[in-house]
C-alpha cells in the first residue's frame, strides 16, 4: 500500500505540450508512471509523447479515466487549471507552478471546499511512491522502495532526506512535497496523517521551514495521535526576522514562526528533532532500531 499515488494511478498532464510539461512527463513515463494523456487547449485531437492531447480536463477524464492531474501551467492561469481539474472530478491534483498570486489561490482553495479533490502544492516538487509512480519533478533514481514516509515543504530537502534514508539502509514508501507557498492544498498535518495511517510506513520524516504554523499544528497532532516515530527538521535557522527566504511562505512574522520555536514545540511533542539536515537519515535508522529493541 502507499498514499496518494501508486502504479495504478492514471495521470494526465495539464500544460502537456509546453517545455516543462514535456520534459517532466517524459521523466515520469520513463519512471513507469501511468501517464494516460494531457491537456493543452487548442491542441485537442493531436498526439504528444505518443499520448492523446485534449482541450479540457473533462474531455481527458472521460476518455482516459484519469484520477490524477499534474499542473505545469504559468502562474496567471494555474489557479484556473486547479479549479478545472476539480470540476472534472480529478481526485488528486498536484500543482508544480510557482508564483501563483495569493488572491488566485484563495479563490482556488475555496472552490475545492466540499469537493472530493485533494490538492498538493502549489510550488511543490510533487509526490512519489518509490518504484511505483512519480508525479512531479523529483529525481526518481534517488528514491528506493522502503517504509519511511517523507513530508516536506522543501523540494531539495525532500531529495536530500530520501538519499540519506537509502544510504542508512532504509527506503521510502511515499514522499510528499507539500509546497512552500502561504496557501497550499494539503498542510503538513494532513500529509503526516496520511502516512501515519499507511500500514506500509514505519517511520516519518517531517521537514518544515520558518514561517506559518503548520509544523506546530502537525506536532501537536502527532503528540495526541502518533503511532510511529517521527524525525523532524526545520530549515531557516539563521534567517533574519521579517525577510522572506526562498519560498513565498518562508517569512518569520512572529515569535512562533522562527526555526527555534518550531523545533522546541516539535521536541516537546515527542518528535526526534535534528539540528542539521545531514543527520536526518541516520537518526531515522537509530530511532527505528530503538523502537524494535
Amino acid at each position: 500500500m502507499s498514499v496518494l499515488v501508486n502504479k495504478h494511478s492514471k495521470v494526465i498532464v495539464q500544460g502537456f505540450t509546453g517545455t516543462e510539461g514535456t520534459f517532466h512527463a517524459t521523466q515520469m513515463i520513463e519512471y513507469g508512471t501511468q501517464v494516460v494523456g494531457g491537456v493543452t487547449p487548442g491542441k485537442g485531437g493531436s498526439k504528444h509523447l505518443d499520448r492523446p492531447v485534449f482541450n479540457t480536463v473533462e474531455d481527458a477524464v472521460k476518455a482516459t479515466g484519469a484520477n490524477v492531474s499534474i499542473i505545469f501551467v504559468p502562474p496567471g492561469f494555474a489557479a484556473d487549471a486547479i479549479m478545472e481539474a476539480a470540476e472534472a472530478g480529478i481526485e488528486l491534483i498536484i500543482c508544480i507552478t510557482e508564483g501563483i498570486p495569493v488572491q488566485d489561490m484563495i479563490r482556488a482553495k475555496n472552490f475545492l471546499v466540499g469537493r472530493k479533490s485533494r490538492l498538493i502544492g502549489p510550488n511543490c516538487p510533487g509526490v512519489i511512491t518509490a518504484e511505483e509512480a512519480k508525479v512531479g519533478i523529483m529525481p526518481g533514481f534517488i528514491f528506493k522502495k522502503g517504509n519511511i514516509g517523507i513530508v516536506s515543504k522543501s523540494g531539495t530537502l525532500t531529495y536530500e532526506a530520501a538519499d540519506q534514508v537509502v544510504k542508512a539502509g532504509l527506503g521510502v514508501s511515499t514522499a510528499i512535497g507539500i509546497g512552500g507557498d502561504p496557501i497550499i492544498g494539503t498542510p503538513t498535518k494532513e500529509a503526516v496523517e496520511l502516512l501515519m495511517n499507511d500500514p506500509e510506513t514505519a517511520g516519518i520524516i517531517m521537514i518544515g521551514e520558518i514561517g506559518g504554523s503548520m509544523e506546530a499544528e502537525a506536532a501537536l497532532w502527532i503528540k495526541e495521535n502518533g503511532t510511529k516515530p517521527v524525525v523532524g527538521f526545520i530549515a531557516g535557522q539563521t534567517a533574519p526576522p521579517g525577510r522572506r527566504m526562498g519560498h513565498a511562505g518562508a517569512i518569520v512574522g512572529g515569535a512562533d514562526d522562527t526555526a527555534a520555536a518550531k523545533m522546541k514545540i516539535m521536541a516537546e511533542c515527542g518528535i526526534h528533532v535534528v539540528a542539521s539536515p545531514a543527520n536526518i537519515g541516520q537518526t531515522m535508522a537509530d530511532v527505528l532500531k530503538a523502537v524494535k529493541a
